[in-house]
């Protein structure tokens, strides 16, 4: 009797038993594998040459006393009045120099500044990674025009896939719900064609790394 299976049927009969049947993997290791030659550079000089090219603005503090009279600076050359920090860490800092701040979400639509702490700081291309796995939530990252962000030396990492192992190892398995890989100011090009920036989100991003 003549076959009259047509070749589509032939195809998904063998995909069908590939499926059934288990294989072990011929390629385990080939995550770890690198993606990309291991850089000449330190992570902090990577991060601030990648960070700036997309706009971001850099900041590299030796302690906490230089940190707080670089945004004190950066505070009164801007005129900034509303700076929300809902971070009991990041609060606890500005609490030492009697720095002011809001704690609530009070008149929160006239906020200024966000200030917030972050999960790492990915060096291969100048981004952040900020989570909802803390005080800041999902709102404060976003909504104010300026996001200050302060980093310690210890969450800068080459590749993304290590600031992801940090939040494994934060969090112990519980990740949270949102992750956000942010790359310079909120920015579209959509308008005409024109670099717009600010577009969905804060129009400046800072970064203050702070040495541990």
């Amino acid at each position: 009797m003549r076959d009259i299976t047509t070749p589509k049927e032939k195809l998904l009969k063998k995909i069908r038993k590939a499926l059934l049947e288990k294989r072990d993997n011929p390629y385990p290791n080939v995550e770890d594998l690198p993606h990309y030659p291991q850089p000449e550079e330190l992570p902090e000089v990577m991060f601030a040459e990648q960070f700036t090219a997309i706009s971001g603005q850099f900041l590299f503090c030796e302690d906490e006393v230089q940190f707080i009279e670089n945004l004190l600076e950066l505070a009164e050359a801007r005129k900034w009045h509303k700076i929300y920090c809902w971070e009991p860490d990041l609060q606890a800092i500005l609490d030492r120099f009697e720095y002011p701040y809001y704690s609530t979400d009070k008149d929160f639509e006239e906020a200024e500044v966000g200030f917030t702490l972050c999960e790492a700081l990915i060096a291969r291309n100048g981004s952040i990674l900020l989570s909802n796995g803390n005080m800041a939530g999902r709102r404060l990252s976003i909504y104010p025009p300026v996001h200050i962000v302060l980093a310690y030396t210890s969450q800068l990492v080459v590749d993304i896939k290590d600031g992801l192992k940090l939040i494994k190892n934060k969090y112990e398995g519980n990740i949270p719900s949102m992750i956000s890989n942010v790359t310079g100011p909120s920015r579209t090009a959509d308008i005409e064609k024109t670099l717009v920036l600010g577009a969905h989100g804060p129009k400046e991003l800072f970064v203050f790394l702070l040495e541990e």
